[in-house]
C-alpha cells in the first residue's frame, strides 16, 4: 500500500502594516518599560511641544537610537536638554509605522548620575534656607554705577572672557580686579573660600562677580558647597553670581545678593551701558539749561519792570510834592482852628466861673488854669510833631529828587519840548535831542538806532 503525499501547507505572507503591527506587540510585550542611558544630539522642539531626538551610546559605541518625547511628558522635564548631555530616559520601544523605523517612546527625562546628587541638593537648600542664608531681607543692591568691579573665577575658562567682553563693551572706564581660582574638583570649595576672603580684605572692588561657564550639576558642584554659600553669604562686599547657564541654579546663586542667568548677564548686572549713560547726561543738561533759561527770563523781566519804574521819577516826585502841599495846608489850618476853639471854651468857662459861688469859682478857676497849663504844653508838642513829620516827608522827597539819580551818571533825555523819552520806539535818526546831566545840559542828535532783543 501505497501513502499518498500529504498536501503541503499553505506559505504565510504578511502585509507591511500587519507585520510591524505584530514586531510592535511583540517589543511591548518583551520590554514594556525601558531605561536607557546614552547622549543627546540633534534636538529639537516643534512648534507643538513635542520633542524630537537621537540617543547616541555613551561610549562611544557606533549606536543610535530615535527619540520621541511627547508634549506632556517633555513639560515635566525641569531642565534644559540640549546636544551633547548625557541623559537616562524611561519609556518603550516601538515601530513608527510610515517609515517602519525603531523608536523610543519617551516618558520620563533625567541628567544621568545625578538623581543621589540632586537629592543632597535638595536636603542642603532647606537646611540653609532654614537658617535664614537665603533671606531678601538680607540682600543689597549693588552699586548702579560701579567704577571698580572684581571678578572672581578661572583664568583659563570661557567666562571671563564673556565678562571681560561684556565689561568692555557697557563699562570700558571701570578697573577689573581678577581674583583667580579653582571652579570645579573638590579643590575647588576652599580655592573659593580664599579668594572672596582676598578680595574683601584688599577691597580694591566695588562689587565682586562670581561666575563660571555651564556644565553639570556635578561639575557645578563646588558652587553648592556650604563653605562656599557661607562665604558668599557673609560677604562685606555685594555679590553677583552668574554660574553656569540659565536653567543651572546653585546655592550660591540663592546666597548672592543678586543672580545672574549667566556669566555675560552677572557683568550686565554690575554695570549701566555706556550709551544709556549719556542719555542721561543728555537729559540732565536740557533740563538743566531750560532752568536757567527760565531764570534768566525772570530776571530780565524783572529788570524791564523796576527801568520802567527808574525811567520816570518825576511823577512820584510830583505825587509826594503834592502830598507834601496838602499836608503843609493842612498843619496851617489846625493851629488857628485849635486856639480859637480854645479861646471860646475859655471864656464859656469864665462866664460860668462868674455865676457859680465862691467856692465853685475857686474849683473852677483851678481847673482852668489846670487846663491852661495842658494848653500851653499841647500847642508846642503837637507843633514839633508836625515839623518831624514835615521834616521826614522832605527828606524822603529829596532821595526822589531826579537830581540824585542825575549825580549816579544817569542822564534824562526829552525831546526838546519837556516829554520826556524812555523807548527807541519815540526816536528815528537824526532827532535832535536834550540831555539833562547832574552839573548841566547837552544837545543830542541821534545817529543809529538799536533795538535790544528780549
Amino acid at each position: 500500500m501505497i501513502d499518498a503525499p500529504k498536501p503541503a501547507s499553505p506559505r504565510m505572507v504578511w502585509g507591511v502594516a500587519a507585520l510591524l503591527t505584530a514586531l510592535s506587540d511583540a517589543l511591548q510585550a518583551r520590554f514594556p518599560v525601558v531605561t536607557v542611558q546614552g547622549e543627546l544630539s540633534g534636538f529639537t522642539r516643534a512648534a507643538s511641544g513635542h520633542c524630537y531626538f537621537s540617543l547616541k551610546d555613551a561610549d562611544g559605541q557606533p549606536a543610535m537610537l530615535r527619540c520621541a518625547m511627547f508634549r506632556r511628558a517633555a513639560s515635566m522635564v525641569d531642565f534644559a536638554p540640549r546636544d551633547g548631555m548625557t541623559v537616562e530616559l524611561r519609556g518603550r520601544l516601538d515601530l513608527y509605522g510610515p517609515r517602519g523605523e525603531l523608536q523610543f517612546i519617551v516618558e520620563a527625562m533625567r541628567r544621568s548620575g545625578e538623581g543621589a546628587l540632586y537629592e543632597q541638593f535638595l536636603r542642603l537648600k532647606a537646611r540653609l534656607e532654614a537658617q535664614g542664608w537665603f533671606d531678601p531681607d538680607r540682600k543689597r543692591r549693588p552699586p548702579p554705577y560701579a567704577r571698580r568691579i572684581g571678578v572672581i573665577t578661572s583664568t583659563g575658562g570661557a567666562a571671563l572672557h564673556d565678562v571681560l567682553t561684556a565689561l568692555r563693551r557697557r563699562a570700558p572706564h571701570a578697573r577689573v580686579f581678577i581674583y583667580p581660582t579653582l571652579v570645579q574638583g573638590n579643590e575647588a570649595p576652599p580655592a573659593i573660600v580664599r579668594a572672596l576672603a582676598a578680595a574683601n580684605a584688599r577691597a580694591d572692588a566695588e562689587v565682586l562677580l562670581l561666575v563660571r561657564g555651564g556644565g553639570s550639576l556635578e561639575d557645578l558642584w563646588a558652587f553648592n558647597d556650604e563653605r562656599v554659600v557661607q562665604a558668599v553669604a557673609e560677604s562685606a562686599l555685594p555679590v553677583i553670581c552668574g554660574v553656569g547657564h540659565e536653567t543651572d541654579i546653585t546655592l550660591a546663586d540663592l546666597a548672592a545678593d543678586l543672580r545672574a542667568p549667566t556669566p555675560t548677564a552677572a557683568a550686565e548686572l554690575a554695570t549701566v551701558a555706556r550709551q544709556q549713560c549719556l542719555e542721561t547726561l543728555d537729559a540732565l543738561e536740557r533740563q538743566l539749561r531750560r532752568r536757567v533759561e527760565q531764570r534768566l527770563d525772570a530776571a530780565a523781566q524783572r529788570l524791564d519792570r523796576l527801568a520802567l519804574r527808574l525811567a520816570r521819577p518825576g511823577d512820584a516826585l510830583a505825587r509826594q510834592r503834592r502830598r507834601l502841599d496838602l499836608l503843609s495846608q493842612r498843619l496851617g489850618q489846625v493851629a488857628p482852628r485849635t486856639v480859637s476853639m480854645e479861646t471860646q471854651r475859655l471864656r464859656h468857662l469864665e462866664q460860668r466861673l462868674a455865676q457859680v459861688a465862691p467856692r465853685a469859682a475857686a474849683m473852677e478857676q483851678q481847673r482852668l488854669r489846670h487846663l491852661a497849663q495842658r494848653l500851653d504844653r499841647a500847642l508846642p508838642q503837637q507843633a514839633q510833631r508836625g515839623a518831624q513829620r514835615l521834616d521826614t516827608l522832605a527828606a524822603r522827597l529829596e532821595a526822589l529828587d531826579p537830581r540824585q539819580v542825575l549825580a549816579r551818571g544817569y542822564a534824562w533825555l526829552d525831546d526838546g519840548q519837556g516829554r520826556a523819552l524812555g523807548s527807541v520806539d519815540q526816536l528815528h535818526e537824526g532827532q535832535d535831542l536834550r540831555a539833562v546831566l547832574a552839573d548841566g545840559e547837552a544837545d543830542l542828535r541821534v545817529g543809529r538806532l538799536v533795538r535790544r532783543v528780549r
